[in-house]
């Protein structure tokens, strides 16, 4: 009989999972780890702004992502640095910010371990309705703005030509980078994140022949990556998110002899 903890572990990685592999797919193609990275530092400045308000930890989370995540997508537009120099300026300053920020939090012990690595094991019923609600938001989200956001992926002067609201859509899809930041943030940390964006939906582009197809693909490895590196972390008694990425690595490692389709 499954305990209860390991069983909401299970259900909550597997939600994230699910949505994070599709959107990982867009991350992979549009060449924007580094988004995600600077939105999961961000994630850290929210945990210490909850503490500091007493709030909840993933609104507080999700409320920091999205103020990020709007002041990226106005960057953009500016054009006035290069886009990585922006974003390493937004991700360590936020990062340290939240750091700094933490030492400020008085009377609560703050396990910095549990932000940076995830704590999937201490997921409650509250976090699993946030994660399977957030995704299904997120997917849905996906399924309505895919044909805008493949066309922005191909050619974006192109896309404006024929009526796609380029803006619009950009903003759009930092917005749920931001919503799957908030909550992959307790499966597997603020470092870890992207991982579970990227290296699915990089394994799953060498057998798909079609988007749609590399993001159904991503979803399912994604889910693979999670029940694997749980029972790995069972098993060896190993920390849990980081058994997660590893078990993604894995998985990408296992298919690098494989003939890409």
């Amino acid at each position: 009989m499954i305990d209860d903890f390991l069983l909401r572990a299970l259900l909550a990685g597997i939600g994230v999972a699910l949505a994070a592999g599709p959107l990982g797919a867009f991350v992979v193609w549009r060449r924007m780890a580094y988004f995600g990275d600077t939105l999961a530092h961000a994630g850290l400045l929210g945990v210490a702004l909850g503490l500091l308000m007493g709030v909840a930890s993933t609104p507080a989370i999700l409320a920091v992502a999205v103020l990020v995540a709007l002041a990226l997508a106005a960057l953009q537009r500016e054009r006035r640095l290069a886009s990585d120099t922006m974003l390493g300026i937004l991700s360590h300053g936020a990062l340290s910010i939240g750091v700094v920020a933490l030492a400020f939090v008085r009377g609560v012990r703050v396990d910095l371990s549990a932000y940076l690595f995830g704590d999937i094991l201490a997921v409650g019923p509250a976090d699993l309705a946030w994660i399977w609600g957030g995704g299904a938001a997120v997917l849905t989200a996906l399924a309505a703005l895919w044909r805008p956001l493949l066309s922005l992926t191909l050619d974006e002067d192109l896309a404006g030509a024929e009526g796609v609201p380029v803006a619009a859509a950009r903003t759009a899809f930092l917005l749920m980078i931001a919503l799957i930041v908030a909550l992959a943030m307790k499966i597997v940390g603020i470092l870890l994140i992207t991982a579970l964006l990227v290296v699915p939906a990089a394994t799953a582009r060498r057998f798909a022949s079609t988007p749609e197809g590399m993001a159904g693909i991503a979803a399912a490895l994604g889910a693979v990556g999670v029940v694997a590196g749980l029972a790995g972390s069972f098993t060896w008694d190993t920390p849990a998110g980081p058994s997660i990425v590893v078990a993604a690595v894995a998985l990408f490692a296992l298919t690098l002899p494989f003939r890409r389709v």
